[in-house]
């Protein structure tokens, strides 16, 4: 065997092995721990829980920033959650669809985003836990120049940031 094919095995085991990391129980693809509070849908205390069961985001009608009766549904349970999870931190992120321009959106995501805010905070969460920003319509979640694509970007999307580790 030559010096070449040597050097070409000897990557090619380098490359697999390190694609072949074992699996880890504790962590998922994205980071977060799949056997503690952070990953399990059915653990109440967990981030996955809040998005899936709690609920993560809510809709607006189009050019508002005033909260559905759906939505204070949503927000009332997230509010019960971070009341449950007092170590948790949150940011509101606040979205809008393709129509209109940039600067429209990015306001009218602000709105929405600050709607939320104010109605956690009514509830009793510490304004000091919660932190907003907008997007506007720069990431949508769907893609298309239809109704059906801009009812779902017309939101607010509230992300878990802080106490992942409990």
């Amino acid at each position: 065997m030559n010096f070449r094919t040597a050097s070409i095995i000897l990557a090619s085991l380098v490359a697999l092995t390190a694609c072949a990391t074992p699996p880890n129980s504790t962590t998922d693809p994205n980071g977060f721990g799949t056997g503690g509070a952070n990953g399990m849908a059915s653990d109440p205390a967990s981030v996955a829980y809040f998005e899936q069961t709690v609920g993560d985001r809510v809709l607006f009608p189009v050019n508002e920033s005033t909260l559905t009766a759906e939505a204070t549904k949503t927000l009332n349970g997230q509010a019960n959650w971070l009341l449950q999870y007092t170590d948790k931190t949150i940011t509101v992120e606040g979205h809008a669809d393709e129509q209109g321009t940039r600067e429209y959106n990015l306001a009218l995501g602000a709105r929405r985003a600050s709607a939320v805010q104010n109605y956690l905070v009514s509830r009793g969460v510490a304004d000091n836990r919660i932190r907003t920003v907008t997007y506007g319509k720069e990431r949508p979640i769907e893609i298309c120049s239809q109704e059906a694509c801009w009812a779902k970007n017309r939101r607010a999307v509230t992300v878990v940031t802080g106490g992942l580790n409990s």
